[in-house]
């Protein structure tokens, strides 16, 4: 008689000589035979495979599969894609003077549905230009999904809404985005992101993280292709930078942008301000202006550590 052996979430079947050995399974009798002794430890095996085999990569079947299963179920879709459409019956159907049928049935799904697809498709696409892990794109689905439900931003363009849903799922994923990075791969303003983001706070209650220097600092300086001992640096400057308060008012972003332009000044991988301005989306003005609130105390900012190429008197004043 064969025996079980009882996992922690599932029954595997094994062979009560030999329950280490991986069972064979006849396709054709429906059994699970034993390798080392042919016991045949399961019958009547259902075979989940189709009845036909499948050449996708033969041009004649046009890659499609003829499996007799739909898509993956979908969760925030109402009715998780398992609703039925029932076809007009063709005998009662009204023909107009040319013999064409009056009413044609071209809608295989509801009108909230495509709109919630559409959304998650645009949400999508926007995560595959971020280069963001799917994560982040599966709470920016649930948030739309949230939003949607609650009818509280109705008649805002739902481009918009989902643009601000990824802003926020990327800021309580911890790898936030600034709004000229979102706005960026969709076709929303950045006022009307900005906006629409407020709302959603306001009538989902939910909260986001403060950013800081911190968030953006490795993203940037990887892109602008600064050694680590500079961003090191540049992390260093923007925090002494803010608990010194030299730069009250500023955004984390403008702080960050000015930290790495005066850690590069200082080292032998020098940056402009427009080179900086145009990785963290910062306008030149905006990094002196706050590079200019952080010179006078350039010697409290760098570690205590830091190898100089640039001494600080040989700083640029702006």
């Amino acid at each position: 008689m064969a025996s079980t052996s009882r996992g922690p979430k599932t029954k595997q079947i094994c062979c009560p000589e030999h329950p280490y050995a991986n069972l064979v399974e006849d396709y054709h009798a429906g059994d699970m035979i034993c390798p080392e002794c042919g016991l045949v430890v399961g019958d009547r095996v259902v075979d989940v495979g189709t009845e036909w085999r499948t050449f996708s990569n033969e041009k004649s079947t046009g890659n499609k599969d003829p499996s007799r299963v739909g898509a993956a179920e979908n969760p925030l879709l109402d009715g998780g894609d398992l609703s039925t459409m029932i076809q007009v019956d063709p005998t009662s159907m009204s023909y107009d003077e040319h013999g064409k049928p009056m009413y044609k049935n071209r809608r295989t799904m509801s009108s909230a549905d495509r709109a919630l697809i559409n959304a998650f498709r645009e949400i999508g696409n926007m995560g595959d230009r971020l280069n963001l892990p799917k994560m982040i794109a599966d709470r920016a689905n649930n948030l739309f999904k949230q939003v949607n439900d609650g009818k509280a931003l109705k008649g805002r363009s739902n481009d918009a809404i989902a643009a601000a849903c990824m802003y926020i799922a990327c800021r309580q994923e911890g790898v936030p985005r600034t709004f000229k990075e979102i706005c960026a791969v969709s076709k929303i303003s950045k006022k009307e992101i900005g906006r629409v983001f407020k709302l959603i706070l306001k009538n989902l209650e939910t909260n986001v993280e403060l950013i800081t220097t911190g968030d953006f600092m490795s993203r940037f300086c990887s892109n602008l292709g600064l050694p680590t001992s500079v961003q090191k640096a540049a992390t260093h400057i923007a925090r002494k930078a803010v608990e010194m308060d030299l730069v009250a008012g500023r955004s984390p972003i403008s702080v960050a942008a000015s930290a790495i332009y005066m850690a590069s000044q200082a080292s032998a991988d020098k940056k402009n301000q427009k080179e900086i301005g145009d990785i963290a989306g910062v306008a030149e003005v905006t990094i002196r202006q706050a590079y200019k609130q952080m010179y006078p105390r350039a010697h409290d900012l760098f570690p205590a550590d830091y190898k100089f190429f640039t001494p600080v008197e040989q700083l640029p004043t702006q």
